[in-house]
């Protein structure tokens, strides 16, 4: 049945499988740094990382869900769509939930910034390598330390995997063909796309904002940024000529 799959989701599925199997092999935290993608202010940031996170992934369950779900979705837009657009699709869908979940991270470091320098603690000079220095009372102490923590946790925790790309071909699947039905687990009857896609991506907006962006180790807002792209590309191409079920 594998050997059916339309070629270039074939081979994006043969290209995530192959690094995750040397990924394991490896198992070496440092090539993983230098791969997967750091927020870009961060010292472990690499030019290449927006690209090379797409075909890296976290665990058995993150490949599988996301490698099952471009199989259901990929072949459909891949036939539809032609190669080139297809491709521009996935890769831009992508790029676009890098952009967003760092314009977050963005926002989020100027806030942290803003509160630790309120306290006096300055951090430029820790960013270039000084030790930390806290001034004030007990509490100022304190809410400086969960402040510098949530800092450097969003300077050295990377983002990996395919969920953006994927979410752009789910976008694109249901601005494409709004009333495909699919199952949903739990769920006993078939449900049409169009409303299961605004359902995800509320959720995800949700869970970016109120749990910090990579809230147990997802980066919802990615997801989101990659929906966006793919929607936004699938609507301007049905403007010229698909057939719409």
């Amino acid at each position: 049945m594998f050997q059916n799959i339309t070629p270039i989701t074939r081979n994006i599925i043969i290209i995530n499988v192959v690094v995750f199997g040397i990924m394991l092999l490896l198992n070496n935290d440092a090539i993983f740094m230098k791969f997967a993608a750091f927020y870009p202010f961060s010292p472990y940031f690499k030019s290449w990382q927006i690209v090379t996170h797409m075909f890296m992934h976290g665990g058995y369950m993150h490949i599988l869900f996301n490698m099952f779900t471009l199989y259901s979705f990929g072949p459909v837009l891949e036939r539809t769509l032609g190669d080139k657009k297809y491709i521009i699709l996935y890769f831009v869908s992508g790029l676009g939930a890098f952009f967003l979940y760092n314009l977050w991270n963005f926002v989020e470091v100027q806030q942290i910034q803003s509160a630790l320098e309120g306290f006096g603690f300055n951090t430029n000079a820790y960013l270039s390598g000084a030790s930390a220095s806290f001034k004030g009372s007990a509490s100022a102490i304190v809410a400086q330390q969960g402040l510098l923590q949530e800092f450097q946790s969003i300077l050295t925790t990377p983002m990996v995997g395919a969920s953006g790309a994927i979410f752009g071909v789910i976008a694109a699947f249901a601005t494409l063909y709004p009333n495909a039905e699919i199952g949903i687990m739990f769920i006993p009857i078939p449900v049409k796309v169009k409303y299961v896609l605004p359902v995800i991506v509320i959720g995800s907006i949700v869970l970016g904002v109120t749990g910090k962006v990579g809230g147990g180790g997802i980066a919802h807002l990615a997801h989101v940024g990659g929906a966006l792209i793919g929607f936004l590309l699938a609507k301007y191409w049905k403007k010229d000529q698909y057939r719409i079920n």
